[in-house]
């Protein structure tokens, strides 16, 4: 059976930034400090921390939901993809992210989980918690 999660945390910016920043090269890098290659758009391919990531924009619904199918380095040799659904909702503190991650590997649901938490949530709140932040010129 395969692992599957879901975790939700809240960020000081507009569903739209946050959208438009997750699909931005140049901004995903900024908030992850990382390399980050991203085609913006359903059938798009992706790559994120510096190769670790990568995967393909399936669905997207402008300001409310991405849909991804996404893999690490770290899967097994043949396993196929898991699926992301990252979904946004506007809360008056900012914006409620959700992300639905299923079909990962078995067992490793917590250590992604963790990673997560660690590499997305933590450095968006900070990146969007910026007073001055102003979002790269494209």
């Amino acid at each position: 059976m395969k692992d599957s999660f879901s975790i939700s945390f809240t960020l000081p910016a507009g569903p739209d930034r946050i959208y438009d920043a997750w699909l931005n090269s140049e901004e995903h890098m900024a908030f992850t400090h990382s390399e980050a290659h991203i085609q913006p758009e359903a059938g798009g391919e992706f790559s994120a921390w510096d190769g670790y990531i990568s995967g393909k924009t399936i669905e997207m619904e402008p300001y409310h939901r991405i849909l991804q199918h996404w893999r690490t380095t770290e899967f097994p040799p043949g396993s196929p993809d898991s699926i992301l659904e990252i979904l946004l909702e506007g809360v008056p503190e900012g914006t409620r992210v959700t992300l639905n991650h299923s079909n990962l590997p078995n067992r490793t649901a917590e250590e992604y989980k963790q990673g997560w938490k660690d590499s997305y949530e933590t450095p968006m709140r900070e990146y969007f918690s910026k007073l001055d932040h102003q979002p790269p010129s494209r």
